[in-house]
């Protein structure tokens, strides 16, 4: 434990799932975290899970954390992320892009404003706030990015799998399929200063409560673990830019090649399995 000892992070979608996972075992391993997301004190009702309950659990495991409530569909929200995290904590080193905006439709019942969210959450978010922290990182000379992305950014081949034929999604793999071209490419000229740009997904799935909120099914279908996603995202956020950057990982086949076991949340006990 303690490898992000002294260091400032930023986790977006954080009141819940992996994106909670992802800042606990941040915090865990000793970086003072900035969390946001929309759900500052109350979080809807089919989900569960705010900001202010997951900052009352990171100190209370010793940790020290922020609550920061921001949409990052408003540019204007989610470009006043980065000037409270420094204002309060200092310096940014570590940004995790976790927030996303999840659609599943057929092409043709997309509305406009739908596209326009998955854009800005999706791919514009990240791009401006690693826009507000890389100056900083250059200055330092170190730096980790991590964005969170799907397998569903992959292209299909004939025969085409059911859920892809039926329509789902579409609009969600375009987007992270940008964002992993974001992140190769980001990458590439960030690692000569020391920067390390990488993202991570699941093989699959994932069963956090905005997925089992939508009904999906993922019977047959590979599903990982929110311990195994945040040590999968740790691993990034805390590794050598000389050995790992520019780099579009999946979570489980990360830690086998690193040899690194996933540990619960607290960090303190590897998980069973």
């Amino acid at each position: 434990m303690g490898s992000c000892r002294g260091r400032v992070a930023i986790v977006t979608g954080a009141s819940r799932g992996i994106g909670r996972a992802i800042a606990r075992r941040l915090a865990a391993e000793g970086a003072a975290v900035a969390v946001t997301a929309r759900s500052l004190d109350r979080a809807p009702e089919h989900l569960g899970g705010t900001l202010l309950e997951l900052v009352e659990e990171i100190e209370a495991s010793g940790g020290r954390a922020m609550a920061i409530q921001a949409d990052l569909s408003e540019p204007a929200s989610r470009l006043a992320i980065h000037p409270q995290t420094v204002a309060a904590l200092g310096t940014v080193d570590i940004l995790v892009n976790n927030a996303a905006a999840s659609f599943y439709f057929p092409f043709e019942a997309y509305s406009t404003r739908r596209y326009q969210v998955a854009q800005e959450i999706n791919v514009h978010a990240p791009w401006d706030l690693c826009q507000q922290v890389v100056p900083d990182m250059k200055r330092q000379g170190r730096g980790w990015i991590v964005n969170v992305s799907s397998a569903t950014a992959g292209h299909h081949e004939m025969p085409f799998p059911d859920f892809a034929v039926r329509g789902g999604s579409l609009l969600y793999g375009t987007t992270k399929a940008a964002l992993n071209r974001f992140t190769n490419g980001l990458g590439a000229e960030l690692q000569p200063h020391g920067i390390a740009v990488n993202s991570v997904e699941p093989v699959a799935a994932v069963l956090t409560p905005g997925v089992k909120a939508l009904g999906i099914d993922v019977e047959g279908v590979f599903v990982e673990s929110l311990e195994v996603m945040a040590e999968a995202a740790l691993a990034l956020a805390s590794c050598d830019p000389k050995q790992l950057a520019g780099r579009i990982t999946q979570a489980t086949p990360l830690l086998e090649e690193l040899q690194r076991p996933a540990r619960a949340l607290d960090g303190r006990a590897l998980r069973d399995g």
